[in-house]
Parts: C-alpha cells; structure tokens; sequence
C-alpha cells in the first residue's frame, strides 16, 4: 500500500493551537473516510474523547494529548504495512503546520510508540502525555466497542470468528503479532484481555476495570453458547 504524504499547510499562525487542532481534524478526517475496519474517524474521536478525559484527570499538557489522539492511527501499521508510516506522516505534517520542533517531536514519539505490539513486547512511553494517548487508544480495545472493534477488524481482514483447533499464542516479538491470523476470539486472549494490566494511570485504570469484565463475560458467553451449552 502506498502511504499517503501530507501536503504542505499554507495559512497557519504557529502557536494557535485551535487552528491547528481544526486543521489536523480535518485531515485525519479526510484521511479515514470509509474505513469500516474499526480503525476509523469515530474511533480516533474516541481516542480524543478519553485522552482529553483522562489529560484533565492526570495533569497532561491538553494539546500534546489533543494532536497524538488525533494523528495515532493516520498510516497505521496494520493497514498500511509500514511500521513507522504513521510517525513519518504525523512529523510531516506538524512540521508544516510551523509548529515549534519539540512539540513536533513530542507528538511524533507518542505516535511512533503508541501500538500494542505483541504480549511479550514492551512499549513504554516516556511522557505522561505518552501515557495518556496510550491508555485511551487501549480503553477503546475493551469494553462493548472494543468487542465491536475486534470482530469488524477480524471480518475485513477475513479472519473466522473462532477456530477451536488453533490456540491463542501470546507472541514474544512484534515479527510474530504482525505475522498472526488466527480467530478473532484468540485475540481477546493475545491482546484485548492483557489491556488492564498495562495501563499506566489511575483514571483509565478504574475505566479500564468495568471495559475488562464486560469483555470477560463476553467471552464465557461466546464459549457456551459455541459449544451449545447455554439456557441449561
């Protein structure tokens, strides 16, 4: 797939930050159009929703927050194959909004860091702002959407609901995630269910409680009613 490059923004006063917040919606807006994969505008909005809550809880600097939520999933790994397209994308573009060099890189690393990439792959972020895009991009991976979220990312890649002959695998390097495609069940149990445990403030924590035993339910519900054995 060929990645996108930002075209050069022309107009802009560095420094204004609701202008440039405006003009990066835009894009990302553009720039998802038609996505039914889960990794769409509404899920960024999401994202932005809830690192903004969650900036406002912990103390983190709203635009930093504001700008990686909306740039995380521009060019993401997943859909385009590029590892680093979605940071390369991010720089581009904030760059040529004029903005100052350390929010462009600050933005960028929080981008660049931001995806799960495997049970055994660690991922810090260095910033609380890092944290807080990272815990909100993984509360929308639980819960009642992240189960929606699964299924319709399982489905437009055409992966089977569930394959009771293939284990999940809690892979040990992002080679072996990215390599992964087995059933969309086998994901909550690689990723989806890990999510709790990894979050690094208190308020996606107590968010991130509620998402997780939903998601728990869900899949002693599957399993039952799979094997035929519920409403005995």
């Amino acid at each position: 797939m060929t990645t996108r490059q930002p075209a050069p923004a022309t107009g802009t006063t560095p420094g204004t930050g609701g202008d440039v917040v405006a003009r990066t919606e835009g894009r990302v807006r553009t720039h998802l159009a038609g996505d039914t994969s889960g990794h769409d505008w509404w899920h960024v909005e999401r994202v932005r929703r809830l690192a903004l809550r969650l900036a406002a809880e912990e103390g983190a600097d709203p635009l930093v927050v504001e700008l990686a939520a909306l740039l995380h999933d521009v060019d993401d790994w997943k859909a385009s194959g590029d590892p680093d397209a979605s940071a390369a994308h991010a720089r581009a573009w904030l760059t040529s909004l004029g903005l100052e060099p350390a929010l462009v890189e600050h933005v960028t690393a929080i981008v660049a860091g931001v995806s799960f990439k495997g049970a055994g792959v660690p991922t810090p972020m260095a910033t609380l702002e890092g944290r807080v895009v990272q815990d909100a991009d993984r509360l929308d991976a639980l819960g009642a959407i992240g189960i929606a979220r699964a299924f319709a990312w399982g489905g437009s890649r055409g992966r089977p609901l569930h394959d009771p002959g293939a284990a999940p695998e809690l892979h040990a390097s992002f080679e072996a995630y990215r390599a992964s495609a087995g059933g969309t069940l086998n994901h909550f149990h690689e990723k989806l269910l890990l999510l709790r445990e990894r979050m690094q403030t208190a308020s996606a924590r107590r968010i991130a409680d509620e998402r997780h035993a939903y998601m728990e339910e869900f899949v002693r519900r599957f399993l039952r009613e799979w094997a035929g054995e519920d409403g005995s």
